[in-house]
Order: C-alpha cells, then structure tokens, then sequence
C-alpha cells in the first residue's frame, strides 16, 4: 500500500545572512504515515514541527532529502491538488458570510459552482455552523472561527487533511464534536496529519504520533505503545482500610483519589492475568475488600516530558525556540 505520507532523510537548514549562523530545522526525518491514519505530531515550541508542515506542503524547499504525498513527489504541484489544510492562526475577511467563505476557497480548489452549492450547506452543518450559513464573520468566536477553518480544509473533499492546532480557541464541547468528525472522516478513509499541542486531544483520537525536538523525530508509535511502558494496575479500596492494607502489603504505595473514585488505591506490578489474579487472592485472603481494579497507565503528557526532557538542550546548529518563525 502506498503510504499517504512518507519522508526520507528529510531536512531544512536555515541561514541569517547577518549572524552567518545555520540552523538546522529538520535533521534526517524519515517518516512513514499510512492511509487512514490520524498522525498526531508533537513537540515543544521550535521543534520543527511548522517547517515540517511547510515543506510538506511545498511552502518551502527542503535543504536535502525527498518526500511525497499520496505516492507523488512533494515538487510536484499536482500533489497538493486531493490535500487540505487548516493553518494555525487562519484569518478570513470579516465581511464575508461561511458560505461565502467556502465559495471562494471551493473556487479557488477548481470545484464548480454546482459542486459548491451541493456541498457547502452539508458541510458546513457538518462542522457545527448550521444556522450562521449566511452571517458575517465579525460576528464569529474563536471557537466559531476554527469551525469555519475545518469547513474550508475539507471543501475540495480532500484525501490528505493537514490540521495545525484545529481545537485552539474550541470549547469542550466543540472539541468533543471536532474529534468526532476526524474519526468520522478517518472511516471514510481520509488520511490526518495532526499538529497539536493539546496532548489530551491527541491521545483521544491519534491512532499514531510521533515526537519532534530539535528537529529530529525522537520516538514513534501508536498511544499504547507510548504511554504503557511497564505492566501495573492500580487496585483501588475504601479509604477506612488503609491500616489494614499498609499492614499486609507495605509494597502498594498507596494514595488517595478524589473525584469519580473517592478512597485509596495501590499499584501493583503484574505482567500476566495469571499474576493480577494471584494479588487479587492475596489480598481477599486478609479480608480487604477491592472497589475496583484499573490499568496504571502513564499519560501521554507524562510520557511525552520525559521523552523531551531526557534529550535535553538544542546542540550547536539544531533548532532551539522560536526557530520555527525563520526567515524563508
């Protein structure tokens, strides 16, 4: 199967003409996104994630290295014909109406007046902005605003999504209907490159991410693979059993929830269902009674500072902060 994204020793160097100073944005990426995927790309601010985007999209060349979209050259403009692309900080005219909107950008992607007209009610209900079809877009939230970008990134029906940070500005509720829609266009068999700093957002909808620091691509894989790197569960008990269970089994290193679940709950290491049952056991034996048992699974936040912290500062020549906003 053709990958839908692929990359190969991709890299972008950039130089100041008054510092003489090289930085190197991209350094040897070699990346593979297959169809179907949402691809969630993460790293702190000057990683090199909106270079990446930018090159990927033909904005800019690659100082070495090749990649393509869909099986084509990224050198060839025909690529970016089934693509969409939803920028961060995306500004419309404020005259404008969303419909009006989605007519100029459906235009400008070649679509004809009668697909436009067919397309652009269903869409932009899709999105959420059934009813505001035909206000004027300094009316419009933020919220309302990245609503009305997703809209325009998928006018030309695309294959190939591009979405830079689409939650920013969103409320909880927009993000959970947003995240909705890319599952639903994912089953529709439409490819999602996701940037995102709302590493929530991304471990509930990515199938895969990578990871991005100094312009490197420095861990890959699916959100399990990521965030479940030993094999514990958190047993969880009523908070008047504490004596009891600090007594028989000092090793849990218990702690107090609060919210949802309100008590105690220890960790226990168990690699196998043959080895949680046998705890289990141990702890029914000394009359303990357990609540609830869940997996004690390291969230990707978690995961992705220890990931970034453990390879430290930029070295001479790599992209540090900031980085992203050179000059092209």
């Amino acid at each position: 199967m053709t990958p839908a994204i692929a990359t190969q020793a991709l890299s972008k160097t950039y130089s100041s003409p008054f510092t003489k100073r090289r930085v190197n944005a991209l350094n040897d990426l070699t990346l593979t996104i297959e169809p179907g995927d949402i691809y969630g790309l993460l790293g702190p601010n000057g990683a090199g994630k909106t270079t990446l985007l930018k090159v990927l999209l033909g904005i800019i060349r690659p100082t070495s290295g090749s990649a393509t979209l869909l099986g084509k050259s990224i050198s060839d403009h025909e690529t970016r014909r089934p693509v969409g692309f939803l920028p961060e900080n995306h500004r419309f005219p404020p005259f404008l109406t969303a419909r009006q909107t989605l007519s100029i950008y459906g235009r400008l992607s070649d679509l004809s007046p009668a697909e436009l007209r067919a397309r652009t009610d269903g869409m932009l209900e899709r999105v959420g902005l059934k009813g505001w079809e035909d206000d004027r877009i300094r009316s419009f939230s933020k919220g309302m605003m990245q609503r009305l970008g997703l809209a325009q990134a998928l006018a030309n029906n695309p294959r190939l999504l591009f979405l830079d940070e689409p939650t920013d500005g969103v409320d909880p509720v927009g993000r959970r209907e947003i995240r909705d829609l890319l599952v639903s266009l994912r089953d529709e068999g439409m490819t999602i490159f996701l940037n995102s700093h709302l590493l929530s957002e991304v471990e509930l909808v990515c199938s895969r991410v990578g990871i991005l620091h100094h312009g490197r691509m420095v861990q890959t894989g699916t959100i399990a693979e990521l965030t479940h790197g030993r094999h514990a569960y958190r047993i969880r008990f009523a908070a008047d059993e504490r004596s009891a269970i600090e007594q028989a089994f000092p090793e849990f290193e218990l702690r107090r929830e609060t919210g949802i679940f309100d008590g105690l709950s220890g960790a226990v290491d168990a690699r196998t269902a043959r080895e949680l049952n046998a705890c289990i056991d141990r702890i029914r034996s000394h009359d303990i009674q357990i609540l609830g048992i869940v997996p004690d699974q390291q969230s990707l936040e978690a995961r992705f500072m220890e990931i970034i912290e453990s390879h430290g500062a930029p070295t001479d020549g790599e992209a540090g902060p900031h980085r992203e906003t050179a000059p092209i």
